[in-house]
């Protein structure tokens, strides 16, 4: 099903970005799905050295990522005071391990999971954590040359804590 989902996200957005005299054609799939591997490493390598203005340049400029939990971060501005703002107050460690890859033209779709672990330091206003799940990311190989993200979508796996129960009535 999310396969599906992907390849229908892939034919609107390229419905809409190209004149109906004009097919897709085929991306090599292969070679970006290489070349995502290795963007999805260096960003990692990043962003757990606490560089994130390099890391937000792997971002479009008009990227959103959206964090489970949280408010999306538009832009690559945001997406770079936000991974500045982590980094600074802790360690974050993650890896994605890409699982499927489709594409077309310019664009790419990739599904995949992944695992984040972030160390406060002392002072943090954001706790300790561990997270996991799946993620859709879309990829748009920019005029430059360049793959970049564009959407980026981790879903958390982690169960949400259990509100505490209200106490009982006496």
């Amino acid at each position: 099903m999310l396969r599906t989902a992907a390849g229908l996200l892939i034919v609107a957005s390229l419905c809409a970005c190209r004149g109906k005299d004009r097919s897709a054609t085929p991306a090599d799939v292969p070679a970006v799905r290489y070349i995502i591997d290795s963007l999805n490493n260096r960003i990692a390598t990043l962003i757990g050295a606490g560089q994130a203005d390099s890391a937000s340049t792997l971002f479009a400029s008009d990227v959103w990522q959206m964090p489970p939990n949280m408010m999306p971060l538009v832009g690559r501005d945001s997406l770079r005071a936000f991974w500045t703002n982590m980094t600074k107050s802790g360690n974050v460690e993650f890896n994605l391990q890409t699982q499927d890859v489709i594409g077309a033209d310019s664009i790419a779709v990739e599904r995949g999971i992944y695992n984040l672990k972030y160390t406060a330091r002392q002072g943090a206003t954001v706790p300790s954590f561990v997270d996991h799940g799946n993620y859709v990311v879309l990829w748009r190989q920019d005029a430059d040359g360049h793959w970049r993200i564009v959407w980026d979508a981790p879903v958390s796996t982690v169960p949400m804590p259990t509100p505490p129960r209200p106490p009982r009535p006496r």
